[in-house]
């Protein structure tokens, strides 16, 4: 909870909805949008991303098996300013991302400085096996465009990962 989710996935999708004083999503918004040139083909049709902006409040925890269906990755969002979510994100790495068919490269741990916030970003320990995780330090206000091509690289990792287990699909069902 407070950790920024939403307002990280506005400002990725480009979506100006709940800018504004914090209000706790409820369960899940769905951002959907296009986004040109992401698979790396600049002539080919823009990427359709769904991102699924989930609540951090465990009271919705009934709600998870069906976010979960089917996805292709997942973002760990948390504030490093406050330490109960160092413990969190333990729970949210267990439950959406080893209890499925996904792989470490699949999931991105964010840690989401806010305005004001002491930016420490040396002296950050993540317990096993989150220390094995893609870490990335967001700040909107000092480097949004670096936050930006983080989460692009990211997405085009998943498109990759897509594609590849889609060829691998395919030449299964050839041979």
């Amino acid at each position: 909870c407070q950790a920024g989710k939403s307002v990280l996935a506005n400002f990725v999708s480009e979506s100006i909805e709940g800018i504004g004083s914090y209000v706790p999503t409820q369960g899940v918004r769905i951002l959907e949008y296009e986004k040109p040139n992401l698979n790396g083909n600049s002539k080919g049709a823009a990427c359709r991303l769904e991102l699924w902006d989930c609540s951090g409040d465990q009271k919705f925890e009934t709600c998870w098996p069906a976010l979960m269906k089917d996805s292709h990755g997942v973002i760990i969002i948390f504030n490093p300013d406050m330490p109960s979510h160092l413990k969190e994100i333990e729970m949210w790495y267990s439950c959406f991302v080893q209890q499925q068919p996904l792989l470490d490269s699949q999931c991105l741990l964010v840690a989401h400085h806010k305005p004001g916030s002491t930016e420490d970003t040396e002296n950050l320990s993540l317990a096993h096996p989150l220390n094995k995780l893609k870490l990335v330090h967001s700040n909107l206000e000092e480097d949004p465009e670096d936050v930006r091509m983080e989460f692009m690289k990211y997405f085009r990792s998943i498109i990759n990962i897509i594609n590849e287990n889609r060829e691998k699909e395919e030449m299964s069902i050839i041979s």
